[in-house]
């Protein structure tokens, strides 16, 4: 007989649920429980970490976060901030048992929704959106059969970054500043609030040198591309990429992609997922060019009195006023309001 219960934040639960996560086949790198911590400790954020236990030990597992704001409601979501998260479970039975308990608690903390970012539909026929998707490069040991397998256009365009004097590095905590420094510009010029440097700070705590990478772009010494990726069983995930404007006529993300592809490659990583992207979107035809393959996305949703799903997102044109907006301002009034709306916005 299943039990599920909401654990609490301890070294045990921690380790059962880890430990889970690395027997489970379909687990992802967001469902481990240091993102729980995470949003804990750095967003004030409340935590609900639900798990299945049987007779022969840990059954399944649901990370999930209430987001409370002004702004945008209160909001159950599984996982904020990064690119999926949802239910890893034995089976369909159990994962049905972790989500009418997700509802259970959505009811009981009278949110506005709960949304379920999973790599696969609903098994209670929940409404679903299919905005987004995930693409994905297969690895290989030898990084040069991938090389050859790219047309000779985006060949030319790899080697011609290159001549640029773009050189990449990669490490972890000690490439923090310029990271930040990158992303904080580049997120601005989106028009979207940023993290707080110690948010970042916090992730690499959590996460040591064998789980994220960071990898920067310097032309001239200075950092004009970085990207921020997880490290899990024998996937890469592509978390974070950004560019300074004013360098972004030198591509550099060309050589920043086809280093890390090449690192990936050389660790000895299967699969490469390079983030989420929006359907159709011009995210999506840049990563094909790596001759990376889509795989479908489902953000499911519980809507209490069965509302419409929500359109927190970019292309939301009741946003586009704000956008404009938030890329004219200075980065130093970016800075200090950007971290209090970015914890509201999973």
């Amino acid at each position: 007989m299943s039990e599920i219960d909401v654990i609490s934040d301890s070294s045990k639960n921690r380790e059962d649920w880890n430990n889970y996560l690395l027997s489970a086949s379909e687990a992802n790198f967001y469902q481990r429980f240091e993102w729980q911590q995470l949003n804990q400790d750095h967003f004030g954020h409340q935590i609900f970490s639900i798990l299945s236990r049987g007779d022969a030990g840990v059954e399944g597992v649901l990370p999930l976060v209430f987001i409370k704001s002004r702004l945008f409601g209160r909001i159950f979501c599984s996982m904020p901030f990064v690119n999926f998260g949802g239910v890893c479970a034995n089976s369909d039975d159990i994962e049905k048992k972790l989500l009418e308990k997700a509802i259970q608690l959505s009811d009981q903390h009278q949110v506005d929704y709960l949304e379920m970012r999973s790599t696969k539909s609903s098994v209670l026929d929940l409404p679903e959106s299919t905005r987004k998707v995930s693409m994905s490069i297969k690895l290989d040991e030898d990084h040069d059969k991938l090389w050859s397998a790219f047309k000779s256009k985006h060949r030319t365009n790899i080697r011609r970054v290159y001549k640029n004097d773009i050189q990449v590095v990669s490490g972890h905590a000690e490439l923090l500043d310029d990271f930040y420094l990158v992303m904080s510009h580049s997120w601005r010029d989106l028009g979207t609030p940023f993290y707080k440097k110690r948010y970042f700070k916090k992730l690499l705590d959590l996460f040591g040198k064998e789980d994220i990478k960071i990898f920067v772009a310097y032309r001239g010494g200075e950092p004009i591309c970085v990207a921020l990726n997880g490290y899990y069983k024998k996937t890469v995930e592509g978390m974070w990429m950004g560019t300074i404007l004013e360098h972004r006529h030198l591509q550099p993300t060309y050589a920043l992609y086809w280093e890390m592809i090449k690192d990936s490659c050389e660790n000895g990583y299967v699969d490469y997922h390079l983030g989420r992207s929006t359907a159709d979107s011009s995210g999506e035809a840049f990563k094909k060019k790596w001759n990376a393959e889509m795989t479908q996305l489902y953000w499911q949703y519980y809507i209490p009195g069965n509302g419409e799903i929500p359109q927190l997102n970019v292309d939301n044109a009741k946003y586009k006023l704000a956008i404009d907006i938030w890329k004219r301002l200075p980065l130093s009034i970016v800075g200090r309001i950007g971290p209090l709306i970015s914890k509201s916005i999973p």
